[in-house]
C-alpha cells in the first residue's frame, strides 16, 4: 500500500454539507461560550470573587466580542461582501468571525462592567485567560463543519478529506483524492495545551496580576502565526504576507514589550484580591468579609 493510500485509511473524514445545514458552527461556538463562562465562573470563586460577576461580564462582553469578530471579518475580507452580495455580510452562520477583531471590544466591554462593579482588573483579566483559549479551541470545530478554513495538501496520518463533490466545486482550492492539513484542528489543540499551561502557571502564583492574560494573547497568536501560515484559503495580504500574520505579528511584539517594561515576576506588595475594596465575597451570601479572614475558599478550577 502506498504512503498516500495508508494516509487516506488514517485521515480525518469529510463532514459532509449536513453541518452547515445543521447550523454547528454556531453550535459549536455557543457551547464554547458555556463552556469558557462556566471555567471563568469557578476560577474567580477560586479567587474569592461572587461567581455571579462572570454572568455579568459575559452579558456585554460576549456580544462585543462577536461583533467585533463579524465586523473584522468584513474589514479584512470585504471583497466577498461588494455589490449584490452585501446582504452576506449578516449571515453570520455561514462563518467569517476574526478572532483578533473580537478580542479587543470583547475585551474592552468585560473591563468595563468589571470596573463598575469593582473588580481589580488584572486578576479577572488572569481568571478569564485560560476560559478564552476553550471558548476558542471548542469555536473552532465549527469551521470543520463549515467545511472552511483547511490548510494545504498533506499525506499526514491525520489530513483531513474533502468530498470529491466539494472539491469540483472548488478546484481552485481541492483536488479529488487528497487530504489536507487540518488547520482548525491545529489551532484547537494548540488552545487546549495553552489553557492547561496557563492554570498550571496560575497556581504557582509566580507572576504579577495581568501577566496570565499577556501570555494568553502572546501564546494565541504565537499559535495563530504558526496555523496562518499553513492555510491556504484566500486571504488580502500586505507586502505578501496574510493581514492575520501581520496581526499575530504585532501582538506578540506587544506582548513582549509589555512584559520587557512592566516586569513579569510576581513583586512583594503584589495582590490577587479580587476586589478593589479588598472585600471578599462569600457564599453564604451574607455581608462582605475583609481580605485579611482567614477563609479559604474551597472551590477549584474546572
Amino acid at each position: 500500500m502506498t504512503g498516500l493510500g495508508a494516509a487516506l485509511l488514517a485521515s480525518i473524514p469529510s463532514p459532509g454539507t449536513w453541518g452547515r445545514q445543521l447550523r454547528l458552527y454556531g453550535i459549536m461556538i455557543a457551547l464554547g461560550v458555556i463552556l469558557g463562562l462556566e471555567l471563568a465562573r469557578r476560577r474567580w470563586a477560586a479567587r474569592g470573587g461572587d461567581p455571579e460577576d462572570m454572568y455579568a461580564i459575559a452579558l456585554w462582553a460576549v456580544p462585543a466580542g462577536l461583533i467585533g469578530a463579524r465586523l473584522y471579518h468584513v474589514i479584512t475580507d470585504n471583497e466577498l461582501y461588494r455589490g449584490a452580495n452585501w446582504y452576506q455580510a449578516f449571515y453570520i452562520w455561514n462563518g467569517g468571525l476574526g478572532i483578533p477583531g473580537g478580542l479587543i471590544p470583547g475585551v474592552a466591554a468585560g473591563a468595563w462592567v468589571a470596573r463598575k462593579r469593582g473588580i481589580r482588573i488584572p486578576t479577572g483579566l488572569d481568571v478569564v485567560a485560560p476560559s478564552l483559549a476553550l471558548a476558542q479551541a471548542i469555536g473552532r470545530w465549527g469551521n470543520y463543519f463549515n467545511i472552511e478554513l483547511f490548510g494545504g495538501p498533506t499525506t499526514l496520518p491525520w489530513g483531513l478529506q474533502v468530498r470529491d463533490s466539494i472539491a469540483a466545486a472548488q478546484p481552485e482550492r481541492f483536488g479529488p483524492g487528497l487530504t489536507y492539513h487540518p488547520t482548525f484542528l491545529y489551532e484547537s489543540v494548540w488552545n487546549v495545551a495553552l489553557v492547561g499551561f496557563l492554570i498550571w502557571l496560575d497556581h504557582k502564583r509566580v507572576l504579577r496580576p495581568g501577566r496570565i492574560f499577556a501570555l494568553y494573547i502572546g501564546g494565541y497568536f504565537t499559535g495563530r502565526l504558526w496555523v496562518e501560515s499553513l492555510r491556504s484559503d484566500f486571504a488580502n495580504t500586505i507586502l505578501g504576507l496574510r493581514v492575520n500574520i501581520w496581526i499575530s505579528v504585532l501582538a506578540i511584539a506587544g506582548v513582549a514589550i509589555f512584559l520587557a517594561i512592566r516586569g513579569l515576576r510576581r513583586r512583594p506588595d503584589d495582590s490577587d484580591e479580587p476586589y478593589e475594596d479588598c472585600h471578599r465575597w462569600t457564599p453564604g451570601g451574607d455581608a462582605d468579609v475583609h481580605a485579611n479572614d482567614d477563609r479559604v475558599a474551597t472551590s477549584s478550577d474546572a
